[in-house]
């Protein structure tokens, strides 16, 4: 993959704001579809969707084809190697509730750290690069995104932003809720998310955040948030579905 086709790790940190989708539908033509819409990115949810590793690889193609980022939501950061090595432009990797794993994810991402060597993927055209070259571009362009969801992440969220080569962090504002308990009723979960916006504003670390409208998401930016997720291909599907269905419902 020569170069960095959608540039997406340089915009993480870009002044506008770009905006992606969740896609949970093991199939290529959603991503074919968000791209020919203008999304700047995707992120293939591997945790909660019925994904193969031969569909994630697909869909990247799909992505790849369209110039459209395609991330992935790993399982687990065993994961980060197979799907960079198919041309990931990025990783979300679950539950980074402490530096030491973000250091960890940080390095199964990088040549740099301890990233395995196969120049004979797609990510390293087949063999057609010289190695020291993909070696060098793939340092350079693949993504590496902690998601913070975890309770405990919220005293350790300092070291957690001072990780070296961490590009940027992905509030779960659900799952940090959830594990937050009884904490998170009356404003907790939105003074521990104000919290984390705070702390990766002042380290200056990009931050994604899923929002459910335009207003909210002017709210986040306003505190520092760069990136935005918004639904999923499930989501479009059934609320546009929802809509024609009730269309169709009405009585004449």
């Amino acid at each position: 993959m020569p170069g960095d086709r959608t540039g997406f790790r340089a915009r993480l940190r870009a002044p506008e704001p770009i905006l992606g989708t969740f896609l949970k539908i093991p199939s290529t033509q959603p991503a074919e579809i968000l791209a020919t819409l203008g999304f700047d990115f995707v992120v293939i949810d591997e945790e909660h969707a019925p994904f193969n590793p031969e569909t994630t690889d697909a869909i990247l193609l799909a992505c790849r084809a369209h110039g459209m980022a395609g991330l992935v939501r790993v399982r687990q950061p065993a994961d980060i190697l197979r799907v960079l090595d198919c041309g990931a432009d990025g990783v979300l990797v679950p539950h980074v509730a402490s530096p030491e794993i973000a250091r960890e994810i940080v390095a199964l991402a990088r040549y740099s750290g301890a990233r395995g060597l196969s120049p004979t993927t797609r990510a390293g055209t087949f063999g057609a690069t010289d190695v020291a070259e993909h070696m060098r571009r793939q340092d350079q362009r693949c993504a590496v995104i902690a998601m913070i969801e975890d309770a405990e992440c919220l005293d350790r969220i300092d070291a957690i932003l001072a990780t070296d080569g961490l590009d940027a962090i992905f509030i779960g504002r659900a799952d940090l809720a959830a594990s937050m308990g009884p904490a998170a009723a009356n404003g907790g979960i939105e003074r521990a998310v104000d919290l984390v916006l705070a702390g990766a504003r002042d380290a200056g670390m990009p931050t994604l955040i899923l929002s459910s409208d335009r207003t909210e998401a002017d709210r986040f930016r306003s505190q520092g948030a760069t990136g935005f997720l918004t639904m999923s291909d499930q989501g479009f599907l059934r609320e546009q579905a929802a809509r024609m269905r009730d269309i169709f419902s009405r009585e004449v």
